[in-house]
């Protein structure tokens, strides 16, 4: 069963927080403290820039990538039989070498 839709009401009132709360700039000012709003992307923030208060781009923090041990290999149930450290067959060799 899907959980029930909020309310349009609510789901405006939450996009109209939303677009009051993020900081808008117009492009002069983003040029001139563009260090200044990273600082503030990087807090969690959202920056709107804008071109003569009309916004035209949204820069926002980029997810940050898994911080957790990559494992190795595919399959951990995976077994090596011990042919495969046996020497190849002369005739694969040969088609190897080009013989």
């Amino acid at each position: 069963m899907r959980d029930p839709e909020p309310p349009r009401a609510l789901t405006l009132a939450i996009a109209l927080a939303h677009y009051w709360l993020m900081i808008r700039v117009n492009i002069a000012d983003a040029k001139a403290r563009f260090s200044a709003y990273l600082a503030s992307v990087e807090a969690g923030e959202t920056v709107v820039v804008c071109r003569r208060n009309v916004p035209v781009a949204e820069i926002s923090r980029v997810p940050r990538p898994e911080r957790t041990a990559r494992p190795v290999g595919l399959d951990r149930s995976m077994v090596v039989p011990s042919s495969f450290f046996e020497p190849l067959p002369e005739d694969l060799l040969d088609a190897f070498e080009g013989g």
